[in-house]
């Protein structure tokens, strides 16, 4: 039997932070930086703004991040931090594992994962859960229960393309707050986005634009849910 969402599911924001064309990385991966100073800033105080922050392994592995929220002052809170890793990518040497000081963090992985491979320390949790429907990856609906039970009553969603993508399809995404740098990357760079398995143009998830405001040299865009106004 498939998991199912309570009604009092967390809110989910997407924040994206792309060029003109919608890339978050060259061909190479190199992505730091394409938007600029003060849109980074910004992000920072989203983190604060949520109980939780989530990304993929891949973003893990290719940058590293530490994903606390550091505003000036400091939160008096961190948000959770979750790593989606179904198939235990994340090396024991990533900074989120050496910032426990600073907040905890869940790893959200298939109950079927040896835990060995990562390090046990306080603040650190792991979310054992199962595959979602015809996937190899972990549920996000059971990632999402896990998350209310931890008291998450919002999260964001940072990345990559293919977690992104993932919560769109299952239809969580609530808002999306867009960074959009003035730059072109091209088609071989990498989208913000993973498929969606569109086959008509009817079936688009639709948002509404909220606000645009100019941040620095970059644009930030709001949008909500068309259904959420």
């Amino acid at each position: 039997m498939s998991a199912t969402l309570p009604a009092s599911r967390p809110s989910v924001t997407l924040k994206l932070a792309t060029s003109l064309d919608g890339r978050i990385a060259l061909a190479s991966g190199e992505s730091k930086w394409i938007t600029g100073e003060a849109a980074r800033a910004e992000v920072h105080h989203l983190r604060a703004a949520h109980d939780a922050v989530i990304v993929g392994s891949e973003t893990v592995l290719a940058d590293d991040p530490e994903l606390t929220a550091r505003t000036n002052p400091m939160p008096t809170k961190q948000p959770l931090r979750v790593v989606a890793d179904s198939r235990g990518r994340v090396p024991a040497s990533a900074k989120l594992f050496s910032t426990l000081e600073m907040g905890p963090v869940a790893i959200a992985t298939l109950e079927t994962m040896d835990l060995e491979r990562w390090p046990s320390a306080q603040g650190l949790q792991f979310w054992m859960l199962p595959a979602g429907e015809g996937s190899s990856s972990v549920s996000l609906v059971e990632m999402m229960n896990s998350a209310q039970r931890a008291g998450v009553t919002s999260m964001m969603v940072e990345g990559g393309g293919q977690l992104a993508a993932a919560f769109i399809r299952a239809g969580l995404v609530d808002r999306i707050e867009w960074f959009r740098a003035p730059i072109l990357l091209g088609g071989d760079a990498r989208p913000c986005l993973g498929g969606l398995g569109l086959e008509k143009l009817a079936l688009a998830p639709t948002y509404e634009r909220t606000s645009v405001r100019e941040i620095g040299p970059d644009l930030w865009e709001s949008y909500l849910r068309k259904g959420k106004m």
